[in-house]
């Protein structure tokens, strides 16, 4: 089965630009949906270049999967944390008491997670080639 790392890191890149257009257009729910999509795809590249499967959304369960064979840096555990709660939150309603997903996301909110989207893709590009 031919590696599929370039696709999937491909996609993340896009992702990424879905976030940073979303943010500008002040979506902020599906800029931080976005940004947790990018660095999902963008973790799941290694895991595919690295010949290892994996499963889910949760962008912490995906890094600590790879530390084994990475030196993941610290600060991705704090932006993974972040992250990982944006793959249901930003776009379910019953993610919260009351409200809908734009109630609860902002400019500044929805920056953080571009800014963490891309700090991690940017290691991730260097440990793709």
């Amino acid at each position: 089965m031919p590696r599929r790392s370039e696709d999937w890191f491909r996609q993340a890149e896009r992702d990424l630009l879905h976030a940073k257009h979303a943010l500008k257009d002040g979506d902020y729910e599906w800029s931080c949906f976005a940004a947790q999509q990018a660095v999902e795809k963008a973790i799941k590249a290694i895991y595919e270049k690295s010949g290892k499967s994996t499963r889910g959304h949760s962008i912490l369960g995906l890094l600590k999967g790879l530390e084994s064979e990475f030196n993941i840096p610290g600060e991705f555990y704090s932006y993974a944390r972040v992250l990982s709660r944006y793959y249901i939150e930003t776009r379910y309603p019953n993610g919260f008491p009351e409200g809908a997903p734009v109630d609860y996301f902002d400019e500044k909110i929805a920056g953080e997670a571009v800014n963490a989207a891309e700090e991690i893709l940017g290691w991730c590009r260097n440990h793709l080639g």
